[in-house]
């Protein structure tokens, strides 16, 4: 069974979920503040997050932020009651795998965290990838360009192991979001376009200036040679 950690201030929506959850075959434990995740975290890391934006005692970003920088691949889904856009680009940049507005489908929300878990266990995963200066370990989410490693958030290393299998060809969007999302995109649905966008940042262009992960308008993306 996979232990999930729910953070809302809502108990109502959390008793709810939980008991969704549950039968569904999930282990739930449930905070209802920052200071208390912070602690359940302390205690024992969960296979997965879900995280509302508005907490009582400070914003459910900032938890992500410090979430993203102790435990780096720890599955982590965003809800919010607001549904702003900004809420979910902030979120996005801040290395949430994947996002959802309040309320929602508890259908949906399984879903999702299922497809999370998913890509945070594959099946068959190479040990290490090597292409000019760059050195990726899917497994451990690290990729080294000159000696130098970044660590990659569970969706930006699945990103990149998807474009490295096949290098200067291009990926569809809605390809690349089932390989490294787990799912199909939506209608006006970026969350792609964020991850890729983190990831860019991340690893920098080639050493001629070149973007080492270019993108084709309307079409996807590829790792340039």
């Amino acid at each position: 069974m996979s232990e999930l950690l729910l953070i809302d201030d809502d108990q109502e929506l959390c008793e709810l979920l939980g008991s969704w959850l549950t039968q569904e075959g999930f282990v739930v434990r449930a905070c209802h503040d920052g200071q208390s995740a912070r602690r359940a975290l302390a205690e024992q890391a969960p296979a997965a997050v879900v995280l509302d934006v508005m907490l009582p005692d400070g914003s459910g970003l900032e938890l992500l932020k410090q979430l993203r920088s102790e435990h780096t691949e720890l599955p982590v889904l965003m809800l919010s009651a607001r549904g702003e856009p900004l809420d979910r680009i902030l979120g996005l940049e801040l290395g949430a795998d994947d996002y959802l507005a309040k309320p929602c489908d508890p259908r949906e929300l399984t879903a999702r965290l299922r497809a999370v878990l998913r890509r945070s266990h594959p099946s068959a995963t190479p040990s290490q990838v090597e292409i000019g200066d760059l050195c990726f370990s899917p497994a451990r989410g690290v990729v080294s360009i000159d000696e130098h490693e970044l660590t990659l958030t569970l969706s930006e290393s699945r990103i990149l192991e998807a474009l490295l299998r096949q290098p200067g060809e291009p990926l569809d969007k809605q390809e690349l979001a089932q390989l490294a999302l787990g799912r199909k995109l939506t209608l006006y649905d970026r969350s792609l376009d964020m991850h890729v966008s983190n990831l860019r940042k991340k690893i920098g262009p080639h050493a001629d200036g070149r973007p080492r992960i270019v993108a084709l308008r309307s079409r996807g993306y590829y790792y340039s040679l």
